[in-house]
């Protein structure tokens, strides 16, 4: 039986492999576990940055190399097709693009490819899931005697929509700058947020709440002066600029739970000061200095409060798992959950299922999932003891 390992721990590490040339050809194999992508090799096109490797000739048994992407005819997976035939003891190079660039002298070639390949060997793709459950589960004298391959995906699918909102660790974080229009768009692949921090000048998080006091209006018709809403030639409502956001964006408060109309300095009675709790007392769900921000579901964007122009946040929320190649990746300490949350999705909608078998699949079903809950937990005894020495602290009064 092969090793689950195709790559060497040069492409591995490196992200590069090289071939010397034993016969006369212009066709050359490099097995990634990351297909090889070409467009162009004109770095004036804008497809340029979208290549995923560089290729590199010797002539000198890998002393020297030069830059030999202007050979290039076609990439088809890991195959490279040269406009050139090159002869026997040359030598012939790919690196994938890395954060550090290119290893052998030139710059261009900057990415992110050899470091989304690390640690991949923890996961497997949802495509091997369903390879995988038609040959375990489907067949003669199996529980599933016969099934289409599109069944088993979207059941793997929506498995996997709900594993990513429960179990897996689907979270994904973009860094971002408040401009002046105090918006940022929301995420592509973006189902809820699960924090936004603002980042000091040290690195540090600093937690924004939303702004529970106030909120941003889906629509907000233009009206009459009797209250009635404008329509356009076509008959539908005219919407006008969300006063409410405006506002919300242009004040210097950070909860409008905090405006009041008094000015306080001006008030001599301590005991309004004491009722509106500014002199003595605060509401904590609200003592944040951070800023406040609000979810703009019209717009599809996040409105921050004014004090928050310029700073650069952390915008931390959940995706599906489905969005791009990266995330339907599974892993494998999850993996025999997500084959028992498809065999219980297909039985469970099929007609005329004993029902003591789709309960025993859905006890089998939510035991698995806990298990992987506690794999994924990633506790290490280690670290919970050295967190529950902080008991024995003695604390003085």
């Amino acid at each position: 039986m092969a090793g689950l390992i195709n790559e060497t721990n040069r492409q591995y590490y490196e992200g590069a492999k090289s071939i010397i040339v034993t016969s006369a050809t212009n066709t050359f194999s490099f097995e990634f576990n990351t297909p090889l992508v070409w467009y162009t090799s004109d770095v004036n096109n804008i497809n340029y940055i979208s290549n995923n490797f560089k290729l590199y000739f010797s002539s000198d048994n890998g002393l020297s190399f030069i830059d030999y992407d202007y050979q290039i005819q076609n990439v088809v997976v890991n195959t490279v097709y040269l406009n050139v035939t090159l002869t026997p003891g040359q030598v012939i190079l790919v690196q994938l693009k890395t954060l550090e660039g290119g290893n052998y002298g030139n710059d261009d070639a900057f990415g992110t490819v050899v470091e989304e390949n690390y640690g991949s060997y923890a996961y497997i793709t949802l495509d091997d899931i369903i390879n995988n459950f038609l040959i375990a589960y489907v067949g003669t004298d199996k529980l599933i005697g016969s099934i289409k391959r599109t069944d088993v995906i979207f059941h793997a699918k929506r498995s996997m929509q709900e594993f990513s909102y429960d179990v897996l660790k689907s979270i994904k974080s973009q860094e971002l700058t408040i401009p002046p229009s105090l918006n940022v768009i929301i995420p592509q692949d973006y189902v809820n947020y699960v924090k936004i921090s603002r980042i000091d000048l040290n690195g540090v998080k600093h937690v924004i709440y939303p702004g529970m006091s106030s909120g941003i209006p889906y629509t907000s018709p233009v009206q009459d002066t009797i209250g009635q809403p404008i329509q356009d030639e076509l008959e539908n409502n005219i919407n006008a600029t969300s006063i409410t956001e405006e506002r919300f964006k242009t004040s210097t408060v950070q909860d409008s739970l905090e405006r009041i109309s008094l000015d306080l300095d001006s008030v001599n009675d301590s005991n309004i000061s004491r009722n509106l709790g500014q002199r003595y007392g605060m509401n904590t769900s609200l003592a944040n200095v951070n800023g406040v921000f609000m979810i703009n579901e019209r717009e599809g964007k996040i409105s921050f409060s004014s004090n928050l122009v310029d700073c650069v946040i952390l915008l931390e929320y959940i995706s599906d798992g489905l969005a791009y190649d990266l995330d339907t990746r599974i892993p494998k300490l999850a993996e025999e959950a997500i084959y028992s949350s498809i065999l219980y999705s297909i039985l469970s909608t099929r007609s005329n299922q004993p029902e003591h078998v789709i309960q025993r699949l859905k006890q089998e079903k939510f035991a698995k999932i806990r298990n992987t809950k506690i794999r994924l937990s990633n506790i290490k005894i280690e670290e919970f003891t050295k967190i529950l020495r902080g008991q024995y602290k003695w604390i003085k009064n």
